[in-house]
């Protein structure tokens, strides 16, 4: 089994079953038993299709005599991972691409006239390369939609906020390729000898531009076989989810409640932020969460951190009033990390609908367990109003006993004067984030 097999068989799978692209590439990964290489070109065939799939649709609806909804789901991931090929990788020759394909068709669908019909397409599209067909421009929510493979109701939520001229730069962002930033460990080593080491293990880094104890990783392989990894001297977290702990300004000392925690970046950072010196518990609703950051933990030697299963939207007496931070990054549609996660765009977004009260829930219960003149920091990785300011705006109106507080944050970001500020993929590099701070009255 090769790289295009494992993406096509992963990206079909998705497809029938509805489940998440990067555990599915995971588990064809390990029962395929790819070199590094392999793996890194499949990963990439797996995520450039999903980032492409309307516009690769589009184009090869126009080179196909039978409607795509009617043919067969396994036919159909490899016409996308042949066009995807041909369109967008440079260093894979068209040939390659095509002869793969029909290789694939004859080894796993069931029509025997399925293999012509995708030497046909692909080389209609070949011939075709320098011509495509024009997308039609005069419905600009349709045409933005299909250009970068937004769904349409995306798309206008961002025209929304937005305009016209930013909503392109966001949308071309979400089909980018995101750095892999790590976070160093300051209770075990500092950022210039965590830069030391990598590079005595082959790992190219370097220093982030404008976050500081923040490293850029590229080229690594598996994380797991550096031995800066295994010694806890760093863990991954993006920066947006850094900012988030930096604006709370956590200190050493503090006792601190982190409600939905998994797999847990904002607890270890407001551990290294204490120097591991106070508490800090952090929660999830589901027990083998609770078991992901406690394994985090102890890799990074935080002893500061207890994790325990909790649903946030329950009231637990005993912590009443005991905690100077709560944290509460809530459950949210994660429009803002789309660039790790392109299937988001796919889900069905009506469930969505039902998020804002669950937020509201997890906030209105969280707010009884900060002590007077303490911290309750409200956080998302999405980028909807209706998540973020509204429900931030509709727990104020609720609780006079709270009030937004200004923070400030480094490089581009600076003083956040209102209390609350979004984070996005084409103005910072970094997540689509929301933050907010709030202080209790004391």
């Amino acid at each position: 089994m090769d790289a295009r097999e494992v993406a096509m068989l992963t990206l079909n799978a998705c497809q029938r079953q509805g489940g998440w692209t990067d555990g599915e590439l995971k588990k064809q990964l390990s029962a395929a038993g790819l070199d590094h290489r392999d793996a890194a070109l499949a990963t990439q065939l797996c995520f450039g299709v999903l980032q492409n799939q309307m516009l690769l649709d589009f184009y090869l609806s126009k080179f196909s005599n039978i409607p795509l909804k009617r043919m067969e789901g396994k036919v159909l991931q490899i016409l996308r991972l042949g066009a995807y090929q041909m369109l967008f990788l440079t260093k894979i020759p068209h040939s390659a691409a095509v002869n793969r394909a029909v290789a694939m068709t004859k080894l796993h669908c069931k029509n025997p006239r399925a293999a012509g019909m995708v030497n046909g397409i692909l080389r209609s599209l070949e011939r075709n390369r320098d011509n495509l067909p024009v997308i039609p421009q005069q419905d600009p929510v349709m045409y933005l939609s299909t250009l970068y493979s937004h769904p349409e109701w995306m798309v206008k939520e961002f025209l929304l906020t937005l305009g016209e001229q930013e909503t392109p730069q966001l949308l071309a962002a979400d089909n980018s390729q995101p750095p892999m930033t790590g976070m160093v460990n300051r209770c075990r080593t500092t950022t210039q000898e965590l830069l030391a080491q990598l590079e005595t293990e082959q790992a190219q880094v370097q220093p982030h531009p404008w976050l500081e104890d923040c490293v850029i990783l590229t080229k690594t392989g598996n994380l797991e076989r550096l031995q800066a990894f295994q010694e806890g001297l760093f863990y991954i977290q993006d920066p947006a989810s850094r900012c988030a702990i930096l604006a709370a300004a956590a200190e050493p000392g503090m006792r601190v409640l982190d409600c939905c925690a998994a797999p847990g970046g904002k607890s270890f950072a407001a551990a290294i932020v204490m120097k591991n010196q106070g508490e800090i518990i952090s929660c999830d609703l589901h027990p083998h969460k609770k078991r992901l950051i406690q394994a985090g933990a102890e890799r990074l030697g935080l002893t500061i951190i207890h994790p325990q299963t909790a649903d946030g939207k329950v009231y637990r007496e005993e912590w009443a009033e005991a905690f100077d931070l709560v944290i509460v990054d809530a459950p949210c549609s994660g429009l803002g990390v789309i660039r790790k996660k392109p299937d988001i765009r796919y889900k069905d977004p009506e469930p969505l609908a039902e998020l804002p009260q669950i937020q509201r829930s997890i906030l209105n219960n969280a707010a009884r367990y900060v002590r007077p003149g303490g911290i309750l920091l409200y956080s998302t990785c999405t980028l909807l109003y209706r998540e973020n300011e509204e429900v931030v705006q509709s727990f104020l109106s609720d609780h006079i006993d709270y009030k937004l507080e200004s923070f400030t944050l480094p490089g581009p970001l600076g003083e956040i004067t209102a209390g609350m500020v979004t984070l996005w993929p084409h103005r910072h590099g970094t997540d689509g984030f929301f933050i907010s701070k709030l202080r209790k009255r004391g």
